[in-house]
């Protein structure tokens, strides 16, 4: 009965070590977050930097608020002048 208990207790001491070594999980030691030693097996991820203006849109319509560079005016020209309007009986 004392032979099974210790091979038992052996075992189980075996199968923990062996979860525990094989386990690619993060440690926390001093204060750092250390990754797992399988952290190179991972590809790399790449997150593109974020614009200094988050609302591109509002930023272009505070840059003009006249709007000329919608219409396709050229900045800081004169507006065009609308045609004028046909005078009754002539033709």
């Amino acid at each position: 009965m004392r032979t099974n208990r210790r091979w038992l207790a052996s075992v189980a001491a075996l199968l923990g070590l062996t979860l525990t070594c094989s386990s690619g999980c993060q440690t926390v030691m001093g204060g750092m977050t250390l990754p797992s030693g399988r952290y190179l097996d991972h590809y790399p991820q790449y997150f593109a930097p974020d614009s200094a203006h988050p609302l591109p849109r509002e930023l272009a319509s505070q840059e003009d608020p006249a709007g000329e560079a919608r219409r396709g005016a050229v900045p800081g020209a004169a507006a065009p002048v609308a045609p004028a309007s046909p005078v009754p009986g002539q033709r």
